[in-house]
């Protein structure tokens, strides 16, 4: 079975090498899910390609570390024909190793990555949970209960299809703030089911889901800032120099009160508010999103009980204090640096890790990620992904990294728009 898996891997990287760069380098574990068992010992072929074309006799520099961690092995094997043998080796305790192998042709360097799990089913968060987390938030919620939706709703003609209407809009939040977003709806009458499409960390611009809104649902695509999403682009390029906006992640993480992201998570639940006061929609909403929006999916499913099912893909602030107990942390990687580790930012950042949401969620979850992923590791993902005890399926992809395959994006999808329309 190793030997078939190998052979069919080479053919596709000589035929995909022919649409992409000169020289590829590919790193092929023996595993044709490349994940092992704790003690297994693993090894990967190497196999460089110029213009699909073996380069022989070559010599392959490489390192070997666990996820996000410094490297523990650094060596150089000899292509021995068009191939050589990596041997990884293995670990003592679930988790993932990563292979960053380079090699010199031409006066130039090409590198790749490969990522390998061990039991990563076995995985769990370092990061313990407050005993008053519930009421923490509890409080939080009843606080943005209180305010009012004061929405507004502006037709955006140019975003606008033949199926489906694009509006600029927005409604109240805590600290007299507001929080806007782009609403594609489509234009037949009928109700529908709702989507709040979470993003990715950064201040830019926002541009609506006709796409997706075309197959028969309301999509609500947020900003978290507190400021329209529809400005120029040199706007938001401007407020991401600004420090505040710049640094947002890590704002007033010494306190849990003042935290910069408790705002933006309660903004994100009164979100579900706002989708059920439309009178198109028919009561069924869930959310979806990536990376920040990953970790804010899961939050509003967490805190609100009338989420139905929640798309989740390389969720961030996954056990950030993996750090801190000698593995990879969640993005931000605030817990990367020693000097961040004080009592008070620690004890903050309990009550907005995403693993302590994820252990009370209810509704079904799709979840996906990759192995490659250095900016969300999948050590972080898996260990949250594993406490999740409502309905979940799981999609992984062991060759991506901080991106999904287009493949996994519409699987995602559909599985969603389905899920609301049971």
């Amino acid at each position: 079975m190793k030997r078939l898996f190998l052979t069919l891997t080479l053919a596709i990287a000589l035929t995909v090498s022919a649409f992409a760069q000169k020289v590829q380098l590919h790193l092929i574990p023996d595993s044709p899910t490349a994940t092992y068992g704790v003690g297994e010992q693993a090894r990967m072929k190497v196999i460089a390609l110029d213009c699909g074309v073996a380069i022989y006799d070559a010599e392959v520099s490489y390192e070997v570390s666990e996820d996000l961690m410094p490297a523990r092995e650094k060596s150089v094997v000899k292509l021995k024909g068009p191939e050589a043998t990596i041997k990884v080796g293995t670990m003592k305790k679930a988790g993932f190793l990563r292979v960053r192998a380079k090699i010199e042709h031409d006066g130039k360097s090409y590198s790749t990555t490969k990522t390998i799990g061990f039991d990563p089913h076995k995985l769990e968060p370092t990061t313990p949970m407050p005993k008053d987390f519930d009421e923490f938030w509890q409080k939080g919620l009843e606080q943005v209960a209180k305010v009012k939706l004061n929405p507004t709703m502006e037709l955006l003609p140019e975003r606008c299809t033949e199926k489906v209407n694009s509006y600029l809009v927005s409604y109240g939040n805590i600290n007299n703030t507001r929080m806007y977003g782009i609403l594609t709806v489509p234009k037949a009458e009928g109700k529908y089911p709702a989507i709040l499409r979470l993003p990715g960390a950064g201040v830019h611009a926002i541009g609506g889901d006709t796409k997706h809104a075309e197959q028969g649902v309301i999509i609500l695509e947020m900003g978290i800032h507190g400021i329209p999403v529809n400005f120029d682009a040199e706007v938001y390029a401007a407020l991401n120099r600004q420090a505040a906006l710049r640094d947002y992640a890590t704002l007033n993480l010494d306190d849990r009160d003042a935290y910069y992201y408790r705002r933006v998570f309660l903004g994100c639940v009164k979100g579900v508010e706002y989708l059920l006061s439309l009178p198109q929609c028919n009561g069924n909403v869930g959310t979806l999103g990536g990376s920040q929006g990953g970790l804010l999916s899961i939050v509003v499913s967490r805190l609100e009980p009338r989420v139905k099912a929640s798309a989740i893909y390389f969720p961030a602030f996954c056990d950030q204090e993996g750090y801190i107990n000698g593995r990879a942390g969640g993005w931000p990687h605030t817990f990367k640096w020693e000097g961040n580790r004080t009592k008070q930012t620690i004890e903050t950042q309990r009550y907005y890790d995403a693993s302590n949401f994820a252990r009370g969620l209810k509704a079904p979850v799709f979840y996906a990620f990759g192995y490659n992923d250095v900016t969300c590791a999948p050590t972080t993902t898996y260990a949250t992904y594993n406490i999740i005890t409502a309905p979940k399926q799981l999609c992984v992809s062991p060759d991506t990294g901080h991106w999904l395959p287009s493949e996994h994006v519409e699987k995602m999808w559909n599985w969603i728009i389905d899920e609301l329309k049971k």
